[in-house]
């Protein structure tokens, strides 16, 4: 870790009030900046905030359509144990579990009594809310404001580094309600603005004449609109998974289009009478027939994208100088730093697969560091060479420019050169154990394991430990600080 004597307080503009704006305001606080939280819904979480309501294109491709910004849908649950899914000082375990790592009496929380070890969406978001009024991060927000417009402002006299203009519009309190349009100046911008709203759709041959209907996972919350219907779903990753389950209670017949079957037979899924595997598309028709690679097809009533989503900023006016080229955002300097605009522009939670609030939780303290000075970047230069070796390196593994964020194979390689950048205690053993116990699990048992984790409960009860002992350490700190 390089570092500097020459600290710095700096105002921030953080853009969403999710998990990765959440942490990363606590940090930039910590670090002795100023942030200013912007939030366009009326309440912390993000993505995590489910609304029952879906937008009025059901593939979500219309750009005049009302955007909901929630894809949770009803029956979601999470895919890791929540030891591993928390931030690193406010561990994500039950209520009671917290008051005794602590050793106090039982907090207010918003917690609703999901102790499951894999919970539902509202324990998640639950866990934030309850995340953001412990460290005293709603004073930071600006609820129902909308970033509309970020750029760099002319080089003023004098001034060492470039400001940023912030353009948003705001709920008024009037009645009835309109909203009013401002703008302010920072010296940098934090984009947590998340990558779970605009949906990515499959492109399927013929499907401008097929008469069925399409809907993408983004409008997905229940499954009775399927009832006694033939679906197909595109994509078998982890909503594809939840989702054909789901609707395999009220539908005909659910078959999945997954890439990873490349050859042979449709198969039935084991535990199902009325789930298939197929290969991916090949054409769809008039008379509403799927044809499959493999050369079967079915008639199908609805197609359901399980395509995953794209990553947008379309506030950001920078003269291009990062662009989204078929979901690789960049150039950045490990996902996270605008080589070219560093450190005035920064992102925080692009990475998918993994472990992501702890990965968020050091992408800020980095950016908070390199902000006040505390921790140095390599030149710009240097930056730039990286960023082209891994992309040759990803290249070279054949590894698709949309894959360029996930961080899956080696999330605790990064996770550990952003410790060490930031003087920051290496991953845990368990957490790396968990996360890979549980990856084979899924694979084994995809049906039981959320609710069967005896094979690696020392680790649960090791993390435990580990939780309580980091507490008690910060603890000590607060006191010797009094």
């Amino acid at each position: 870790m390089k570092s500097s004597n020459l600290m710095s307080s700096k105002k921030v503009a953080v853009i969403g009030a999710g998990a990765s704006g959440l942490v990363a305001s606590r940090e930039l606080r910590r670090e002795g900046h100023v942030p200013v939280v912007f939030e366009r819904n009326n309440n912390v979480g993000g993505t995590w905030i489910y609304n029952p309501e879906v937008e009025s294109d059901p593939l979500g491709v219309d750009p005049s359509r009302t955007i909901v910004q929630s894809s949770v849908y009803d029956s979601l649950r999470t895919n890791l144990p929540r030891e591993s899914m928390g931030f690193r000082d406010y561990p994500f375990v039950v209520v009671e579990e917290m008051m005794m790592i602590k050793d106090e009496k039982k907090e207010t929380s918003s917690r609703t009594g999901d102790n499951r070890r894999f919970p539902g969406h509202r324990e998640v978001l639950n866990y934030l809310q309850d995340f953001a009024n412990h460290f005293e991060l709603i004073e930071l927000i600006r609820f129902e404001t909308e970033v509309s417009h970020v750029s760099l402002l002319d080089d003023q006299e004098g001034e060492k580094e470039r400001k940023w203009a912030v353009k948003y519009k705001r709920r008024s309190s009037s009645s009835p309600p309109a909203f009013v349009v401002d703008e302010e100046v920072f010296d940098a911008v934090v984009v947590c603005n998340g990558h779970y709203t605009e949906p990515l759709i499959a492109e399927i041959p013929g499907i401008d004449t097929w008469p069925g209907k399409q809907i993408h996972s983004h409008n997905y919350r229940v499954p009775d609109p399927f009832r006694d219907q033939v679906v197909l779903l595109v994509g078998n990753s982890s909503s594809g998974e939840d989702l054909s389950r789901d609707i395999a209670g009220v539908a005909k017949e659910v078959h999945i289009a997954s890439k990873y079957l490349t050859n042979g037979i449709p198969t039935k899924q084991l535990g199902y009478d009325n789930i298939w595997l197929h290969s991916m598309i090949k054409s769809s028709h008039e008379d509403g027939t799927i044809v499959f690679q493999d050369g079967t097809s079915v008639l199908v009533d609805v197609i359901l994208h399980c395509t995953g989503y794209k990553y947008t900023f379309p506030f950001l006016e920078i003269n291009n100088i990062v662009t989204v080229d078929d979901n690789r955002v960049g150039p950045l300097y490990k996902h996270v730093f605008s080589p070219l605009l560093a450190p005035g522009l920064s992102f925080i939670g692009l990475i998918w697969k993994g472990t992501p609030y702890p990965i968020f939780e050091l992408q800020s303290k980095w950016v908070a560091g390199v902000l006040s000075g505390r921790i140095l970047l390599p030149s710009q230069e240097e930056m730039m060479l990286e960023v082209e070796d891994f992309y040759l390196k990803l290249e070279a593994a054949a590894v698709p420019k949309r894959y360029t964020h996930n961080t899956l194979d080696y999330q605790f390689e990064y996770s550990d050169w952003l410790a060490g950048e930031c003087g920051f205690p290496l991953s845990e053993e368990w957490r790396k154990q968990m996360f890979e116990a549980v990856v084979k699990k899924r694979r084994t048992n995809l049906e039981a394991y959320r609710d069967e984790w005896e094979d690696y409960n020392h680790l649960i009860v090791q993390a435990q430990e580990d939780f309580r002992h980091h507490v008690q350490i910060k603890l000590a700190d607060n006191e010797q600080l009094l």
